[in-house]
Order: C-alpha cells, then sequence, then structure tokens
C-alpha cells in the first residue's frame, strides 16, 4: 500500500458485459490466522488478491510458519514450525482483521500478544465483547499500552452470550473455542455468510461446529486438527458494489461466480429504486435505463442491508428523484464521504448517524479522497456516473478489499487509470 498514487476516472460510459467475482474478503481475513489452529498444512484456495492479504501472509510468516502463497491460485500453510505468539504494532495496523489472530493463537498456544487492530477509521469498534468471550473461556486478559495480552493454562468450554451481536466477536470466540475443552455455545451470534464460510473450514479441519448461520452456535472443541484444503466464498461486498456501479451508469452487466443469496437485501433496494435484477444460480445481472427512484436505508446484521454497502448506495442514491434517507446503525463515523460526494454536486446533510440525500441531475467530477475502504467504492460509482473526470486521492485504501477492481472495470468499458502523484 504506498500513497503516491491517485485513481483517474473519466465518468459518463455504461458498464457493459460480464465480470466475475473474486473471493470474499471478510472470510478471507478470518480462515487465514484460522490455519494457526491446525496440526497439519492447510491449502486455500479462491483468495482475493488484496493488501490484507498480503499483510495476513507476512504476519503469517513472521510468526515461524511456513507459507508458499502464489497470488490467484492458491495459499498453503505449514502452521507446524509457528513458534512466535507476538504481533507487533506496524503488521497489525495493517489491517483490522489482525485482531483474529489472538483467538488463533488463543486456540494455538494459550498465548497471544497482539497490537490494537489497524484498518479503516470508520469509528471505535470495540473489542470488549471479544475479550469478554476469552476470559469466559478461562484467558486472563491484559492491556499493556497498545498490546493486548491473552493467557490461558486451559481454555474450557462456556456457555456466552454476546451482549450485542458482534461479527468480529463471534469469529474470534469461535477460533478459540474450536481448540477449547469441553463444549461452547455461543449466544446472540451473528449470521454473516463469512461465519458460515469460517465454520465450514473449521469443519472441514475436523472441528465440530453447528449453527453458525444461526444466533446460536455450538462447538465441542477437539484437542488435534487436521490439515485440509478449502476454497472461501465469492466477495459479497464486491458483488453488491458491482451491481451498484452497473446501475449508477445505466449499465448491463452479468456479475458471474457470486451468490445472489446473499445479495437479497441489496437486491431488494435496487428493485426499490427501478433497476431491473435478475439472478440465476450463481450469476446477478443488473440493468438500468429509466429514473432512479430515492429509497430508504437502514444498515442491520445479516441478513439486513450490510453496513459495508451503504456508502457505495449512498453515491447512487445522490442522483435518484427524490429524497433519501440512509440510517447507520452498525459504526458511528461511517458517513465521511459525504463530504467528498459534495464536492461532485450532492445535496446531502448528514445528523449524527443519519444523511438525508436529496437527488441531483448528476454528479461531476472533482478531486476527492478515499478515507476508508468502502468509502473508495462510493467515490468509485461515484467517478464511473460524473461528468467529466474523477481524482481519487488515497485509492491504496480501495486495495484492501477490491482485487484488480479498475482491470474489472475496464473490462466493462469503463475509462480508469492510475498516475503516480508528482512531488
Amino acid at each position: 500500500m504506498s500513497g503516491n498514487e491517485k485513481m483517474l476516472i473519466t465518468g459518463g460510459t455504461p458498464l457493459e458485459g460480464e465480470v466475475r467475482v473474486s473471493g470474499g474478503k471478510n472470510t478471507s481475513v478470518a480462515v487465514i490466522p484460522a490455519t494457526l489452529l491446525s496440526d497439519e498444512p492447510c491449502v486455500i484456495e479462491n483468495l482475493p488478491d488484496i493488501d490484507d492479504v498480503h499483510a495476513l501472509v507476512d504476519i503469517l510468516r513472521s510468526l515461524g510458519a511456513e507459507v508458499d502463497y502464489v497470488p490467484g491460485v492458491h495459499l498453503r500453510v505449514d502452521p507446524r514450525p509457528a513458534q512466535g505468539t507476538y504481533v507487533g504494532y506496524q503488521d497489525a495496523s495493517r489491517l483490522r482483521a489482525s485482531y483474529y489472530l489472538i483467538g488463533a493463537l488463543l486456540g494455538r498456544c494459550g498465548r497471544a500478544e497482539v497490537a490494537f487492530p489497524g484498518g479503516c477509521r470508520i469509528g471505535t469498534r470495540p473489542i470488549d465483547q471479544h475479550l469478554k468471550g476469552f476470559q469466559l473461556l478461562g484467558a486472563r486478559i491484559e492491556d499493556k499500552g497498545g498490546m493486548i495480552l491473552a493467557e490461558a493454562d486451559q481454555l474450557t468450554g462456556t456457555s456466552i452470550v454476546f451482549d450485542v451481536v458482534t461479527v468480529g466477536g463471534t469469529i474470534n470466540v469461535m477460533l478459540a473455542a474450536c481448540r477449547a475443552e469441553g463444549y461452547t455455545v455461543i449466544h446472540n451470534a451473528a449470521k454473516e455468510p463469512h461465519i458460515v464460510d469460517l465454520a465450514n473450514f473449521l469443519n472441514s479441519m475436523g472441528a465440530q461446529v453447528r449453527g453458525a448461520g444461526t444466533d446460536v452456535i455450538r462447538i465441542t472443541g477437539r484437542s488435534r486438527l487436521h490439515g485440509t484444503t478449502y476454497a472461501v466464498i465469492p466477495d459479497q461486498i464486491e458483488t453488491g458494489t458491482l451491481m451498484i456501479a452497473a446501475a449508477a451508469t445505466h449499465g448491463n452487466v452479468v456479475i458471474r461466480g457470486c451468490i445472489p443469496t446473499h445479495m437479497e437485501s441489496v437486491t431488494a433496494k435496487l428493485l426499490e429504486m427501478g433497476v431491473r435484477v435478475v439472478e440465476s444460480d450463481d450469476a446477478i445481472t443488473v440493468r438500468q435505463a429509466g429514473p432512479l427512484r430515492a429509497v430508504n436505508v437502514k444498515t442491520q446484521v445479516y441478513p439486513g442491508f450490510p453496513t459495508d454497502l451503504q456508502q457505495p448506495i449512498s453515491a447512487l442514491l445522490t442522483i435518484a428523484h427524490g429524497r433519501s434517507n440512509i440510517e447507520e446503525t452498525i459504526f458511528e463515523n461511517r458517513f465521511r464521504h459525504m463530504d467528498e460526494l459534495v464536492r461532485m454536486g450532492a445535496r446531502i446533510m448528514v445528523s449524527n448517524r443519519l444523511a438525508i440525500i436529496d437527488g441531483v441531475e448528476g454528479l461531476y467530477g472533482a478531486p476527492v479522497t478515499a478515507t476508508d475502504l468502502r468509502a473508495g467504492a462510493a467515490l468509485l460509482v461515484a467517478g464511473l456516473m460524473a461528468r467529466g473526470e474523477t481524482e481519487i486521492y488515497e485509492p491504496e485504501y480501495i486495495d484492501r478489499g477490491y482485487e484488480h477492481i479498475e482491470d474489472k472495470l475496464r473490462a466493462l468499458g469503463a475509462n480508469i487509470r492510475r498516475e503516480k502523484i508528482r512531488p
């Protein structure tokens, strides 16, 4: 990731053609740490070639694991040589999901010392529920000034009730509980598709995880887990972003290799706006010809509308006829991209966790800055539909979660490129 580039988009061209979705970012950043729980080598396929995956590969190597990574082909991890339990600030600050190493290392060796995670600046994202879960499993937790030290002589299965639905907390406790002694029940668990995929991966290693995809997950701990070969599911958020981009440019795009049932909340909103969406087994076709209608969006845990697609759809809503309201219920600081959309001609008022968008005839190109991963995706959508040229600064945020997104958009007809920023 480097901050010396900008992305240039000349908008106004309808996206047309076919595109294939990459493997899921949110699954990948959970499955890669989970390989540490195995007692044998694991092979993971369909990983996206993104910065968050590269960061985790580097961290596994720093812990002593033998890693063979061929981007776009496979990741082979032999965790047996891994003796390390320390993940410092430089490594942990590269991605938010570095906190999954706490659960994985606790389960593997009863000790983890991991710096507070980095990633996008979209709110506090407290990990108190993660730590509560570890403590209930028998771990001792210490905050060592920017480092979290978790230690356990023996993790023991128990009943854990989350105070709020937490995707990260659910995943982290699942990782630790797989190697705990006895039976763990997680109540008020998150139900996202990548939690189901992680459970399937763990079960393919010999774990016993039941109930993923419901709000009660039951885990019987295992003293050993074996190697496996596993392909992660397609990226739900990339699918949604491409759907929104097709609608924003009045395009006609077939998105292949996706799971339409994961996209129902997004499909419902696009249909409500007047977009034509047609689903088949593993493809979604999005066509947009007529005017867009304003709609109201409220982010919710799965199967509700995903917070990760709130920002991209907000760009689309800037040109919808009428007034749209967006209520962000997951993160308290996820409207920072709205100022950038206003620079492009949008009419938006923000009050706390509510954004009110009055549709305009169209956006115009402007210099804008990505403030986080999904904000970058919103600016991509805005740039694709704006008149003139849009310059997106700090596009490295986009690289954290979207694999070769410019190549995919260019193949659909977009005028998009990168340039070095002159000093």
